[in-house]
């Protein structure tokens, strides 16, 4: 696949690895400013193996890393060691400790909200458009989560990805201390096509996104929290963006992207090409054919997207290509699709890290600022004190339970209750019309999160 895995240098503090950032200089200037295109590209694949969860590891630069599967469109499936560009293989050595045992299982904290959780996945076929990085690919594939209310829990715990997949991921961070199928034993709390609860178009939609490299797995407890308060969400694997995929035919494709050049054009057509996927993933939801038997319960006129990483930096463009998209939050993405001079007037969140997106410190805050001037609805700039950017989603947790330290100065368990929490608070407040005071001023409950001033470049 041509990717080369080294250990995280844990003195950065880096950025939205999901989009890209512009920063002039070097050394401590760099850091200072943000994140380097050379050092941007070293962490593209953060948390890669296992929704993120096992690779304490980061790439090469983007630009250097010149091979990928085949652009043929056939499955890959991964069975040699990461290559430099040189073509030595590189491998990230096991964390000390890393052991996993059958008493010993990871597991996901449990959803807050009162409803059991059903989910199932769909296969989707968009004939419309060829694949846009694999173009002898006539159609695009995509595989979607959902997660829903459910009537009663099943019984069946929903895996948290096939075992294939943990073996390929795995196999790709060079972790080989643990069994190959550890990854797919990740205790969850959803059950699979429990029946799903709801009066008819009762229920708002929720579209998630994750960052490059990055499975929908990884968004795993998020979205199992949302829909335990009573929400449809839809989680989008982008096809030929992730070290893998699976199919119903058993297919596995794998990351062609990750071994093509980056620069902000690059950028720009990743995120318009996830606005298209959302678009269709609309469509096969709530068209007069939906393909999806709870479909009925769906709120059309409240669905929303939130995302992670280049995700996040994804909800832009698609609020601008797909009006039925009514609020939108970017976690930890620096975005790169412009909002036009007309603005943008729908409810929009950035949640992020300090490190990063401190107003006035760095080309990566630079974009958000430069966005923040063309919202012209509800808006917040949120950020959460220690979090790093893998603090978002499952690896903190998960990573925590193993022992892996990933450089956060927060716990992941905290992390992700503050995600779930203040996430939910967003859509509760624009999709249920609930008033939201956590969203209003800091909170006592959650010290950790700061509300800023772009105006002011300051942070309380």
């Amino acid at each position: 696949m041509g990717h080369v895995t080294e250990p995280v240098d844990r003195r950065r503090r880096y950025g939205g690895a999901g989009a890209p950032v512009h920063a002039a200089g070097g050394g401590a200037a760099a850091i200072k400013r943000g994140v380097s295109w050379s050092e941007r590209g070293r962490i593209l694949r953060v948390g890669v193996v296992a929704a993120g969860l096992l690779a304490s590891v980061a790439t090469t630069s983007a630009a250097s890393a010149q091979s990928g599967p085949a652009a043929s469109g056939a499955a890959v499936s991964v069975s040699a060691p990461a290559a430099s560009a040189s073509g030595a293989a590189v491998s990230a050595p096991a964390s000390a400790g890393l052991s996993v045992t059958s008493s010993n299982t990871l597991y996901l904290p449990k959803p807050t909200g009162s409803h059991p959780v059903g989910t199932t996945s769909l296969y989707l076929k968009d004939t419309s458009r060829p694949d846009p990085w694999v173009p002898s690919v006539k159609v695009r594939e995509l595989m979607v989560s959902l997660w829903y209310p459910a009537k009663s829990p099943g019984r069946k715990r929903a895996p948290y990805m096939t075992a294939k997949e943990s073996e390929l991921l795995l196999k790709s961070g060079k972790i080989t201390s643990v069994p190959p199928d550890t990854l797919s034993k990740t205790r969850t709390n959803a059950f699979t096509d429990a029946d799903p609860a709801g009066r008819k178009h009762g229920l708002p939609l929720v579209v998630l996104s994750p960052g490059h490299t990055k499975p929908r797995t990884e968004l795993t407890a998020l979205a199992e929290d949302l829909a335990s308060r009573g929400y449809v969400v839809a989680a989008i694997d982008h096809t030929y963006e992730n070290v893998a995929t699976t199919f119903p035919d058993g297919r596995v494709t794998t990351c062609v992207t990750c071994g093509i050049a980056k620069n902000p054009a690059w950028w720009e057509k990743l995120a318009r090409s996830r606005a298209a996927d959302v678009s269709f993933v609309l469509d096969q939801l709530t068209g007069s054919h939906p393909k999806w038997k709870g479909a009925r319960l769906v709120d059309t006129s409240r669905i929303a997207m939130a995302g992670h990483s280049a995700g996040g930096a994804s909800a832009i463009a698609a609020m601008l290509k797909d009006s039925r998209i009514r609020a939108g939050i970017d976690i930890d993405g620096t975005t790169e699709v412009r909002i036009p001079d007309s603005g943008l007037a729908r409810p929009f969140l950035f949640l992020g890290k300090p490190a990063t997106y401190t107003p006035g410190e760095g080309d990566a805050a630079a974009t958000w600022e430069r966005d923040w001037k063309q919202l012209n609805g509800w808006k917040r700039w949120l950020l959460v004190t220690g979090a790093e950017h893998t603090s978002f989603t499952d690896l903190g947790v998960l990573a925590d339970q193993i022992g892996i330290d990933l450089g956060a100065d927060i716990p992941g368990v905290r992390a992700m209750d503050i995600t779930r929490r203040y996430v939910a608070a967003f859509f509760d407040l624009h999709l249920r019309k609930r008033s939201q005071p956590l969203l209003d001023k800091p909170s006592a409950r959650y010290p950790e999160v700061k509300h800023c001033s772009p105006e002011t470049r300051t942070c309380r």
